[in-house]
């Protein structure tokens, strides 16, 4: 099969000086099951890491460790790798077995592994500076806005107890009520050292979501 991979290089703004390793990062397990790039996505994956980590700490200095962590998390999973791939159009240029017949979820891995094994490419090729220009061009959107994923009120609230008190909350469930089309749930909860708080919604989970924002208010945490 030959494919146009000058074209993948404008692309990504890089040139390989070893043409076979950039096409062995471009091959899927289901084309070759002895000679793919499963070992460069492995080693791709710890590149990204590294960077994206590096210039987390860069950008904020000054955050805990745990929002830090937070940011990583959506900078390097599959879902942002997917969709930065798929910016790129790589899958146009992978060597995918004719039977690989694959579910969209599926695709979005095979692409975003993909992305992972072309970085470990780059840093066998050209070193950690390359793949450091590289993952920093691509990542850039990213990186300028990264957010903190929302924690909902009742995850919140279990790590506060279970930081403070070593204890889950108490949900104590009271009733169900109004018309089965449109019912209305209650619910209270509690943790140590707290009155109880009566949440209410047209679900246990919103009742419970909103008897957690309630405590978690009079903790003055949210």
């Amino acid at each position: 099969m030959i494919k146009n991979l000058k074209e993948l290089e404008n692309t990504l703004e890089y040139n390989f000086k070893d043409p076979n390793l950039f096409k062995e990062s471009l091959v899927h397990k289901s084309y070759d099951n002895t000679h793919n790039n499963e070992k460069l996505e492995f080693l791709g994956d710890r590149v990204l890491g590294l960077i994206i980590s590096k210039k987390l700490i860069q950008n904020y200095p000054n955050e805990k460790e745990g929002i830090i962590d937070k940011k990583f998390a959506n900078l390097v999973n599959k879902k942002t790798c997917s969709n930065i791939a798929d910016t790129l159009n790589i899958k146009k240029f992978m060597f995918l077995g004719s039977s690989n017949k694959s579910s969209q979820k599926s695709t979005n891995k095979i692409v975003g592994d993909c992305l992972e094994a072309l970085i470990g490419a780059i840093y066998l090729d050209g070193g950690l500076n390359s793949a450091e220009k590289f993952i920093l061009n691509h990542w850039k959107k990213y990186l300028e806005n990264s957010k903190i994923p929302l924690i909902d009120a009742k995850t919140q609230l279990q790590e506060h107890s279970l930081k403070k008190y070593k204890e889950l909350p108490k949900y104590t469930f009271y009733k169900k009520s109004g018309p089965e089309h449109k019912p209305i749930f209650k619910t209270d909860v509690q943790i140590p050292n707290s009155k109880k708080y009566i949440g209410t919604g047209n679900s246990k989970k919103n009742a419970q979501q909103n008897a957690a924002s309630k405590l978690l208010r009079s903790l003055k945490i949210i």
